[in-house]
């Protein structure tokens, strides 16, 4: 028994369908793959003024990969491991990592070799030269000597404003020792003021009255011989 014109149509419609969905499927998958292509590689200074080659991923499906660098050698087919890093997950948007090689100089040429699972383990191309610039010093580093003469010029004007300081307290320091003194009569200052106030004013009263009672005696003396001349 033939199968019906409507049995032939559903069977082809189903075909039709499960080929674009296998395709579909196929090209995600691709597209999702990891492969060298998501890889790239460039000579770069990074944010310390140091030569780096800076290897980024952009592998959408997050496969973890082993970056290695290597340096070309002079002699024909050498070359020499130098850094390992790992990326541990990547991302469509990119992640980088920064290998360091020993030296750093125009021309050097280095080849970047990508391990990501059982998908990639190839080299990045083409390989990377390091071109004629020359990566500048870090900013700290070259400004740091400009900053230490700062502090004696901050301390020497600081120092006039110190000196009043001693002399006061030498001044005050000299009032006590000033009034502490002893005295040429052997006291000290508060019996000088006590005693020897009172004991002035005597003596000079009767020294008064002393010369009031000679003057007239005198005075008696001459009337007396006066009169018996």
């Amino acid at each position: 028994m033939f199968p019906s014109r409507h049995t032939a149509k559903a069977a082809r419609a189903i075909g039709t369908f499960g080929a674009a969905a296998a395709l579909s499927i196929g090209i995600a998958d691709t597209a999702l793959a990891c492969s060298i292509s998501d890889f790239s590689a460039a000579a770069v200074c990074d944010a310390g003024g140091n030569g780096v080659i800076r290897v980024t991923d952009r592998d959408a499906s997050g496969t973890p990969a082993t970056v290695s660098l290597y340096v070309q050698l002079s002699m024909p087919g050498g070359e020499r491991l130098v850094d390992t890093k790992t990326i541990e997950h990547p991302t469509a948007q990119g992640v980088s990592v920064d290998l360091t090689p020993l030296n750093w100089y125009s021309g050097m040429t280095f080849r970047v070799h990508v391990k990501a699972g059982d998908q990639v383990d190839n080299d990045i191309q083409p390989l990377t030269v390091i071109p004629d610039e020359t990566c500048a010093p870090s900013a700290p580093s070259s400004s740091a000597p400009a900053t230490s003469p700062a502090h004696p010029s901050s301390a020497s004007s600081a120092t006039p404003t110190a000196l009043p300081s001693p002399v006061q307290s030498s001044s005050a320091a000299a009032v006590p020792g000033a009034s502490n003194a002893p005295t040429p009569a052997g006291g000290s200052t508060d019996l000088a003021e006590t005693g020897a106030g009172s004991g002035t004013t005597v003596i000079a009263g009767a020294a008064a009255a002393l010369v009031v009672t000679g003057g007239g005696i005198v005075v008696a003396l001459r009337r007396r011989a006066a009169h018996r001349s």
